[in-house]
């Protein structure tokens, strides 16, 4: 995605904003990993999803802002990201040496071109409407007292959970119950996953998401696509759950999982983007099933976790599950929303 014409912003004295290129990388992967540390105590900001989001493959539907100050130190940066039809997510990360005035009229200013960067995808989607999705690490008042000064409502809560891979999880992955089967996605003899079975994933998702919180359809080639824009991504780490009949194979669930990364860019864990189950086949062991199989293929990989990300109240007890298959929390936090309307098209 383009970026939109030049917005002119507030900025002290000597302070400047530009579109970052690849020399900016570095200084955008240190002040991620400077506001993750600050605001959670750790971090987990990867150089290659920086690279990514960038100058990569995920640039493609990505605008950016970067906020240096006289000195040509990287002090705030701003993220709008074209997720679906719909929804923009949106970052603003503001440097954590900066305080008081300084940093509030640095954070103002960041979501003040995240709101009309938004605008401009949404007209370019011939919306008259947005949701702006933004969010914050739960012991990050300072964020969220931003996001609310912005017009932001904080809508949601999320466990960031986590489950520790052991010796004793390699072995054959627990079955569901009969008439169910969990098994991966096929491959193609030039060894690409088989489109049937990938548009089958995209389907099952689609079908098991529409009466979640927030959820925005996606096309199958938009799935796709922002998938494997992530470092991380595996097409190796998709599982399907089917019930059967006879030799007939229904899809009912499906997890697409992907590779956690280090510092270096090496596989140390697997996380799980997805995990869905049709409404009608829910009761037969399926998520249990599609969990345990992520879990032992971690373990043949010699990962160290497996991590997902679950709504604190949802209505399905997901949450509840996790915890009896091994998952605690790692951390927590919020999605704050903004609705803006931008009249006709």
């Amino acid at each position: 995605m383009e970026n939109p014409a030049d917005q002119t912003i507030a900025l002290p004295v000597g302070w400047h904003a530009l579109t970052p290129g690849p020399s900016d990388v570095p200084d955008l992967h240190a002040l991620r990993a400077a506001h993750e540390t600050a605001a959670r105590g750790t971090t987990g900001a990867g150089l290659a999803d920086v690279e990514t989001e960038v100058i990569g493959d995920g640039s493609a539907v990505r605008s950016h802002l970067l906020v240096r100050d006289a000195a040509g130190t990287a002090r705030g940066w701003a993220t709008v990201h074209d997720r679906a039809a719909g929804r923009v997510l949106v970052a603003a990360l503001v440097d954590p040496a900066l305080d008081g005035p300084e940093a509030d009229g640095l954070a103002a200013a960041l979501l003040a071109w995240a709101e009309g960067t938004a605008a401009e995808v949404a007209r370019g989607r011939d919306l008259t409407a947005t949701q702006l999705d933004s969010g914050a690490f739960e012991p990050d008042t300072r964020q969220q007292r931003w996001l609310a000064a912005a017009g932001y409502t904080h809508v949601r809560t999320w466990l960031q959970m986590t489950r520790p891979v052991q010796d004793e999880d390699r072995g054959p992955a627990a079955e569901p119950a009969a008439g169910a089967v969990v098994r991966p996605v096929r491959r193609a003899a030039d060894g690409m996953p088989d489109e049937a079975d990938l548009v089958a994933v995209h389907d099952v998702l689609e079908q098991a998401f529409a009466d979640h919180f927030n959820h925005h359809e996606e096309t199958f080639d938009e799935f796709c696509d922002r998938l494997r824009a992530d470092p991380g991504h595996r097409w190796d780490h998709w599982w399907l759950g089917e019930l059967v009949d006879g030799d007939v194979h229904r899809p009912a669930g499906a997890l697409v999982a992907g590779a956690s990364l280090d510092a270096d860019g090496t596989p140390v864990g697997s996380y799980v983007e997805y995990l869905g189950v049709l409404r009608t086949a829910r009761g037969r062991g399926l998520a249990s099933a599609l969990l345990d199989a992520v879990v032992t293929d971690a373990a043949e990989r010699g990962r160290r976790t497996v991590g997902l990300e679950v709504d604190a109240d949802s209505p399905t007890g997901a949450a509840d599950l996790y915890r009896s298959l091994g998952f605690e929390t790692k951390y927590v936090t919020q999605s704050w929303h903004r609705e803006i309307t931008l009249g006709t098209p």
